[in-house]
């Protein structure tokens, strides 16, 4: 028998033919794993690149920015950007201050959606199906589209002018709004508990109503207990967008001084006060303004983020 007979042979036997499918699963796979490692990669790269790029010119010198040879590493690394930024943004009171109203506003944010959520997920009434299309419709609608109405509706609210400029850092407006579900993002918290709640048996509630707890009593006492990550996931959420917030803030709130209204002007009050109009130097210091102001947010995150992450996945926001 020759070599190409017995080749045939082997080729068309049940092991070769078992071999030929394993390996080729194998190549599949790896195939497969290659690919997705190119697109994560890719993908973080995309994401990180810019915030890689702000934290290294925040300790860059402007012989560093003017070195052909400094990429992300600086050679003469520096802290007067820190300093700098630290000073005319006046961070501890302005980061205090950012911080006392993102919290405020996150807590009330959870204990209204969680409340409305609560109501969706599990009572039964007339026009509960239209007003829930409403809560979407608040998703999907840009505030910038009745922007116009909602300022005109504030600034003559009970047939007072200007009423809500009487003390532009007491956010009085943002406020009536968010204790009224229709404030930054509510629709979306409204939706994220509506959908924990809904993934709580019922069991655990008739069990309660038997024992004798009213709809309030089994809201706090079992309900509210029970939704711990979609209750992390909306503080986080809320805290964020209320830290970050320049549209609501510019719009219902003249003068404040708050994290996100300090970054836009730390360039312009160091240029200023410096007599300078270098925009190198005004660059760097808005680099570690920046640096600064995302630190914090960071931080919260790394340290809520196994919350954060099964609150979505529970929530129906992902999978």
């Amino acid at each position: 028998m020759n070599i190409k007979s017995r080749f045939n042979e082997w080729a068309n036997s049940p092991m070769a033919k078992n071999n030929v499918q394993k390996w080729g699963g194998r190549t599949k796979n790896f195939i497969f794993n290659i690919v997705m490692a190119i697109i994560i990669v890719g993908v973080c790269y995309t994401i990180l690149a810019p915030v890689i790029a702000i934290i290294s010119r925040t300790f860059m010198s402007p012989q560093d920015i003017g070195n052909p040879l400094v990429f992300l590493f600086p050679q003469e690394p520096t802290l007067y950007n820190l300093r700098m930024a630290i000073r005319y943004m006046d961070y501890v009171s302005t980061l205090t201050r950012t911080f006392i109203h993102a919290g405020t506003f996150a807590v009330l944010s959870v204990v209204v959606a969680s409340f409305v959520g609560y109501g969706f997920a599990r009572f039964k009434f007339p026009g509960v199906s239209i007003l829930f299309a409403l809560v979407i419709l608040s998703i999907v609608v840009p505030v910038q589209s009745y922007m116009i109405p909602m300022f005109l509706n504030f600034r003559h609210f009970l047939g007072q002018p200007d009423w809500n400029l009487i003390n532009p850092n007491y956010p009085i407006p943002l406020l009536m709004l968010t204790l009224t579900g229709v404030g930054i993002r509510s629709g979306l918290y409204i939706f994220i508990f509506r959908q924990f709640f809904r993934g709580i048996p019922k069991d655990i509630e008739e069990a309660a109503f038997i024992d004798g707890a009213g709809t309030f009593g089994t809201y706090m006492k079992i309900m509210l207990p029970n939704a711990i990550p979609a209750v992390t996931t909306v503080f986080l959420f809320s805290f964020v967008w209320h830290y970050n917030d320049t549209y609501y803030g510019g719009l219902l709130m003249t003068g404040n001084s708050l994290m996100a209204a300090q970054l836009g002007s730390v360039g312009w009050t160091y240029s200023e006060d410096q007599e300078t109009r270098n925009p190198i130097f005004i660059q760097l210091v808005i680099f570690a303004a920046v640096s600064l102001a995302i630190a914090p947010i960071l931080t919260i995150y790394l340290f809520l983020q196994r919350f954060f992450v099964e609150g979505l996945e529970r929530s129906g926001i992902v999978g």
